[in-house]
């Protein structure tokens, strides 16, 4: 039976978590409809541009939340240590500690990159910028700033990439701390 949503963005992460599960090409409106309870209609009275649309709302969706809870305290926050740190925790939270495939990530490597490619590209460079701003205002080198956020940026993809691979989240724990000590030895 169809669910009652009242409004687009109560659909949305559900539409995440089919496109986690499925990913792009894999999430057909039947797929959707069904994880999401709702059906073709509904699907297509909040969604008129289809699945693009609905991949569109959701990385929409993920960059706001990143460009709240980790690139804006990065550059804005009057301790950019404190900042850095709260950067991990909430990576840590946001990926459920290794468990929670990043969907950004994931449409970089799938062929629908191109249809997607500002978001893609804005959410990586972003991170990347927001960080070194951080570390550089933290003391580091600009050079070692733009050096260092670019490898943390690799190490949480990568650690999310291998953590499901292994089937092993722990994976994605250690390299967060190990991400964490660098970092915190970086602008020591």
């Amino acid at each position: 039976m169809a669910k009652t949503i009242a409004e687009r963005a109560d659909v949305i992460p559900l539409l995440a978590e089919v496109f986690r599960e499925h990913g792009f090409e894999g999430a057909s409106i039947s797929v959707i409809g069904e994880q999401t309870g709702l059906g073709k209609g509904s699907l297509y009275h909040f969604f008129p541009g289809g699945k693009d649309e609905m991949a569109a709302a959701v990385l929409t969706e993920i960059g706001g939340w990143f460009e709240e809870e980790i690139y804006k305290p990065l550059r804005e926050a009057d301790d950019p240590r404190a900042a850095i740190d709260g950067m991990i925790g909430a990576v840590d939270d946001y990926f459920r500690s290794g468990r929670r495939v990043c969907l950004v990530g994931a449409f970089a490597l799938d062929n629908v990159r191109d249809r997607f490619a500002a978001a893609v590209k804005a959410y990586f460079a972003e991170w990347r910028s927001a960080l070194a701003s951080a570390l550089d205002r933290a003391g580091s080198a600009p050079d070692l700033a733009r050096s260092l956020s670019e490898e943390t940026v690799i190490a949480i993809q990568g650690a999310l990439v291998l953590s499901r691979a292994l089937d092993d989240p722990t994976v994605f724990s250690r390299s967060l701390e190990s991400t964490r000590a660098k970092l915190a030895t970086a602008i020591a």
